[in-house]
């Protein structure tokens, strides 16, 4: 065999490692996290439909704060990525910092905004009896908006400098108290009134308290760390630290928002349908999601592998790093969509066993197989990218797919040509396959 390709197969398989080694941990936090939802959920359901109504409606409001200011904060993963690869190490300490003063910033608007949305559930037209539960279960949870965004801005620091492990312990954590404080505050107990869906709520703050806690704990103590003196002096914000995580954190935001609304737009349409297809669309929608944390999680290592030869001004290792990243979440991807498509009742059966629901299921879990590649690809190019520091094109890139393409086609094939909850994800499969086609052809032009 040729030594070249040898040492390339070597080097590809060693990067492949290093990937999974940092990603792994990302997707097993980002599992944790959704585990909470769900035990929410299911709670929720045990107390009355009133309530489980009320967490649903007020979870599609929370959603959309949660992505954007977020996905502003992740601008620090990339920063500080190329700044270790660039030995910029006193700078380090500034940026985890300045991102700490921003999840306040974004906090505070999200705070009152969360706190002051009777009007709006009145103007969209939900149900009265559930307007008073959804507020409360709203305000509730607002008061873990700041630790929810300061541990976000810790946990994306640390993801930048390749350390994702304590995150996944973190979120443990967070599971594990999840479901006592749920019950407590939900039904009453150890003294506590009975607060039914608005204890989800304050146990969700308490949730994410603890999280900050911990996060702030390993930041602080973590020997390695003491080197960027993040807490050796509290300094006001500094704009021109503040600026690079709003211009490179903003688009990223926007993005990630456009993603979820698309499938929250397509969701919409699905429920005008038929109560089955709200039944089969959320059976295969769920599954597809926790499928998505596999790439998801894989991005946050690309956009750290790929942010350090940036920062060594290496843009053909770079290149290297960021397909190799897409090479391996695409092959991940090929294997959960193979297992779909063998496995399908097998998958629906977690989730019902109604035979008319299964059959709808079913049939758009075959859907999502086809999609598998394309998310993959799209989340994973994404992420190379975010580690040049290079969102705004692709935002832009996003805003054409899902808004321009996505819905559009996923109305006409829906509704225009008759083919229902299928026809819809049609448009969820045009969107996600021309965003993750120009992603990558943008990095490859980028790292040319």
């Amino acid at each position: 065999m040729d030594d070249s390709n040898t040492t390339l197969s070597h080097k590809i398989k060693i990067e492949s490692g290093i990937l999974l080694k940092i990603g792994v941990p990302v997707i097993l936090a980002q599992l944790l996290q959704m585990s909470m939802s769900f035990v929410d959920t299911v709670m929720a359901g045990r107390l009355s439909a009133e309530d489980l109504a009320a967490v649903a409606v007020g979870s599609s409001i929370l959603m959309p704060f949660i992505v954007l200011c977020l996905g502003c904060m992740m601008a620090v993963t990339p920063i500080v990525a190329q700044n270790i690869g660039g030995r910029k190490l006193e700078v380090i300490g500034k940026n985890a910092r300045q991102v700490l003063w921003l999840s306040v910033i974004l906090a505070i608007p999200s705070f009152f905004i969360l706190r002051n949305l009777d009007m709006a559930f009145r103007l969209i037209g939900v149900t009265e009896d559930i307007i008073p539960i959804a507020s409360g279960y709203l305000k509730a949870i607002s008061w873990g908006i700041f630790p929810a965004y300061a541990y976000g801005a810790l946990r994306y620091f640390s993801e930048g400098l390749s350390v994702t492990r304590p995150a996944m312990f973190v979120a443990l954590i967070g599971t594990i108290i999840n479901i006592p404080a749920n019950y407590i505050l939900m039904f009453g107990k150890l003294g506590f009134p009975q607060l039914g869906a608005v204890g989800t709520g304050y146990a969700s703050s308490i949730v994410y308290t603890s999280m900050f806690i911990g996060m702030l704990v390993f930041t602080w103590t973590h020997k390695p760390y003491s080197r960027f003196k993040i807490f050796r002096r509290v300094r006001l914000p500094e704009w021109t630290y503040l600026k690079e995580l709003l211009t490179v954190g903003v688009p990223i935001g926007i993005s990630s928002a456009m993603e979820v609304t698309m499938f929250a737009a397509v969701s919409l349409m699905v429920s005008t349908i038929s109560t089955l297809a709200v039944a089969g669309h959320q059976v295969a929608i769920n599954f597809a999601a926790m499928m998505f944390m596999i790439p998801f999680g894989l991005s946050v290592a690309i956009s750290a592998r790929v942010g350090n030869a940036a920062g060594r001004n290496k843009p053909a290792e770079a290149r290297f790093r960021g397909f190799v990243g897409v090479g391996v979440a695409s092959l991940i991807m090929l294997f959960t969509a193979t297992v779909i498509l063998l496995f399908p009742y097998q998958i629906v059966s977690i989730y019902t066993s109604d035979s008319d629901v299964t059959a709808v299921a079913v049939q758009l879990l075959f859907m999502a197989a086809v999609f598998q590649l394309s998310d993959g690809l799209q989340v994973s190019g994404f992420g190379a990218l975010r580690g040049l520091k290079d969102t705004t094109v692709p935002m832009i890139v996003n805003l054409i797919a899902y808004w321009l393409i996505g819905i559009p086609v996923a109305y006409y094939l829906g509704f225009g040509l008759g083919f229902g909850a299928p026809g819809l994800w049609g448009g969820l499969i045009a969107g996600l396959t021309v965003a993750g086609i120009l992603h990558n052809l943008r990095f490859y032009k980028k790292t040319a």
